[in-house]
């Protein structure tokens, strides 16, 4: 450790599980969704057969249906953490629209500033609160999908099962361009990822 500084821990072991379980259960449910959707295309496209898992459709739902309840657990599991433990509250709050297009804008002209990683920007919270809403809007659409006259309460609110299918396609979208963005702020910052193994960073004293 180089004089005056010191590590400081940011991440608590059930934010860096929960994290990489979530990483590697998005994966799954995109790529195996890429699938199902090539059997019924909502678009004039298809996803090329190489981006895809489960080899064809019976196997692309199995693979779905697995990383679906790993994700949503995993998702529980970190709600109900974050929220005992005070952890959202402390990393995504407060969430003011100003400070969050403030930061945008700063982000866009590569100003952002991420000297202290201890603390979140305005723009990251809001990432991270619109994610966790992406997420539940994707298992809610999948849930109407997948069993239509048991959840049609719920698929009414979404313009019945063609309305859900719409909706998760664009959820998935979402998702994905969030996972880019993600991965495009840790190559530009790359001294956040080791915090998310180690869950220590180094500040100065």
């Amino acid at each position: 450790m180089s004089p005056g500084s010191r590590y400081q821990k940011i991440h608590p072991l059930a934010v860096r599980i929960t994290h990489w379980v979530n990483a590697f259960a998005i994966l799954i449910m995109v790529v195996s969704g890429w699938r199902i959707y090539n059997a019924s295309p909502l678009f004039g496209f298809r996803f090329p057969d190489d981006w895809t898992l489960g080899g064809w459709l019976a196997g692309a739902l199995q693979w779905h249906f697995a990383a679906m309840w790993l994700l949503a657990l995993n998702g529980i599991a970190y709600l109900t953490y974050g929220i005992v433990s005070g952890h959202l509250r402390r990393k995504m709050l407060p969430l003011r629209p100003s400070a969050v297009l403030h930061d945008i804008g700063n982000a866009l002209r590569g100003r952002l500033a991420h000297d202290d990683l201890t603390v979140y920007n305005a723009a990251q919270r809001a990432a991270y609160v619109g994610v966790i809403a992406i997420i539940t809007l994707l298992v809610l659409s999948g849930l109407v999908i997948w069993k239509p006259v048991q959840f049609h309460a719920l698929g009414a609110l979404m313009g019945d099962y063609e309305g859900a299918r719409y909706i998760h396609f664009f959820a998935m979208s979402a998702l994905v361009f969030f996972v880019f963005v993600h991965v495009l702020m840790v190559a530009l910052v790359p001294r956040t990822l080791p915090s998310m193994f180690t869950g220590r960073v180094r500040t100065k004293t």
